[in-house]
């Protein structure tokens, strides 16, 4: 009896370790999801998780008013939570563009998913708490839930988002929590009402989460599908964003995380307003840093200049350098630039990067996403900016793209600003790109005398940039912004401008 007794408790206390690595899981899928479609994935993910523990919050309340037949009612919780759970990828995918209120259906779906997770564990405590003295019953309780959630920190983003993308991943976790409701089904049976119909739930309910995951990637294609509206040729999930390229006729576009990254019709554009006034102005040009910019089109565009010597590239996502170097179709537009072999290719945080590097470079070119975030808005503060400092050759030029003069022109200039309180030398200037609109830059030296209009170098075949900085210097009223702070570590008051301006749009 007491052997019995004995599997049963660890059979339990095996359920409170999936519920634990599952129910966390969810959790993530629902962050990286809304991080993916919403953008600004600290506030997305801030917002699920204190959705998802008051929820838990919320169901370990109501635990105490189930009075009868509780073994029978964790299965069918257990069972509930790997439908909802395992399916609330396909369901936010499928409705993101066909509903208007798909916040509340994604803080719905973390809520219930919450509120059933926070039910199990007090639910197993009072189903073990006559049988287990109160403080075994307590340590053990939650050394496995810490355990299980400490599992699914490390597992998703290493190995679940790379290995099986997130549809795949909250499915295949749905199908672990209902396989320990089967379990439970029949090595408890006997201590179970209605064991057969709960048997012919789980079972059920296993099988439509195996057949979901077996055609997960057509309701992937169908979904991503209807939300760029293109003929969609490649996706690619790596631990820090969603790759997707997309092809119209003679046109191929990139996404990360649902936004556009560049338009192959027009992106020469950006790279050569990005690249050329700078390494045309620079004193020298051998040895040169790229900073983001982990599609290769800068660097295309600086090996076009052969007193370059050396290139090193510095981008967070080994997935995209690797995908820029490898693909047939992307390297045709870099012109296989990122395995060229003056190029070295260094995946790193460039923030911490750039404080730990001891060499100098004579041109700095700063390719970093637009500051959406938090994360992202650092790359953009004054400490960076500091730190960059010190890497920078005494005679060096430095750009930085800086988001839209004409759609948020707080940031642009809130930018120019901040990297003008390092820098004794800061101009701004911008270019037209039709997928963008009006795009901008802010060029910047250690030289207060630099004069950034000053031609030094010319390289031919451009198809955009002639080598008149002045023309794209000029900037009419309505892309102007005065009275803004500066972007600090402690403030990040770039994001707040960031996501006041285009909020709007």
């Amino acid at each position: 009896m007491a052997k019995n007794f004995l599997k049963f408790e660890y059979l339990l206390l095996f359920a409170v370790f999936i519920i634990a690595t599952c129910g966390l899981i969810y959790e993530l899928v629902a962050g990286t999801l809304a991080s993916y479609l919403l953008g600004d994935s600290v506030k997305q993910f801030s917002f699920i998780i204190g959705v998802y523990l008051f929820s838990m919050g919320v169901g370990s309340y109501f635990a105490k008013f189930v009075k009868k037949n509780q073994l029978n009612t964790f299965v069918e919780i257990e069972i509930l939570v790997g439908v909802i759970g395992g399916l609330s990828s396909v369901i936010l995918f499928i409705l993101f563009e066909k509903v208007d209120y798909f916040q509340f259906i994604l803080y719905l779906l973390v809520f219930v998913t919450g509120c059933l997770v926070g039910l199990e564990i007090p639910l197993l405590m009072n189903i073990l708490k006559e049988k287990v003295k109160f403080s075994d019953l307590v340590s053990n309780v939650f050394t496995f839930d810490y355990i299980g959630a400490l599992l699914a920190s490390v597992l998703f983003p290493l190995v679940l988002v790379p290995k099986l993308g997130v549809m795949k991943t909250s499915l295949f976790f749905g199908m672990i929590n209902v396989s320990v409701a089967i379990i439970l089904c029949f090595l408890l049976s006997k201590d179970l009402k209605h064991s057969l119909l709960l048997k012919l739930k789980a079972i059920s309910a296993f099988i439509i989460l195996l057949l979901t995951f077996f055609f997960s990637d057509q309701i992937l294609s169908y979904s991503e599908q209807k939300l760029y509206g293109e003929n969609i040729i490649f996706t690619k999930a790596t631990p820090y964003q969603r790759i997707v390229l997309t092809h119209t006729k003679n046109d191929y576009k990139l996404y990360l995380n649902n936004n556009l990254q560049f338009s192959s019709a027009d992106e020469y554009r950006y790279h050569e307003a990005l690249v050329h006034p700078v390494m045309a102005n620079a004193k020298n040009i051998e040895n040169v840093l790229v900073l983001g910019g982990g599609d290769g089109l800068a660097v295309r565009e600086i090996l076009k200049y052969k007193e370059v010597k050396k290139i090193t590239l510095v981008d967070l996502d080994e997935g995209m350098t690797k995908l820029f170097a490898s693909n047939t179709i992307l390297t045709k537009f870099n012109h296989n630039s990122l395995t060229n072999p003056k190029v070295e290719v260094v995946n790193k945080d460039a923030f911490l990067w750039v404080k730990e590097e001891n060499n100098k470079f004579d041109v700095i070119i700063i390719d970093f996403p637009d500051p959406s975030n938090y994360s992202l808005g650092k790359l953009y503060s004054l400490n960076f900016y500091k730190s960059l400092k010190k890497i920078v050759a005494p005679e060096a030029a430095i750009v930085i793209q800086t988001t839209s003069p004409y759609f948020a022109p707080k940031s642009f200039w809130c930018i120019n600003n901040t990297v003008n309180e390092v820098f004794p030398n800061a101009d701004a200037y911008h270019v037209y790109v039709p997928s963008f609109g009006e795009w901008g830059y802010t060029i910047a030296s250690n030289n207060n005398t630099a004069d950034f209009s000053k031609v030094n170098r010319k390289v031919s075949g451009l198809k955009y940039y002639d080598y008149q900085y002045k023309k794209l210097n000029f900037f009419p009223k309505d892309m102007k912004a005065k009275n803004l702070e500066i972007n600090r570590l402690d403030n990040q008051i770039l994001v707040r401008y960031f996501d006041e301006e285009w909020g709007k749009l």
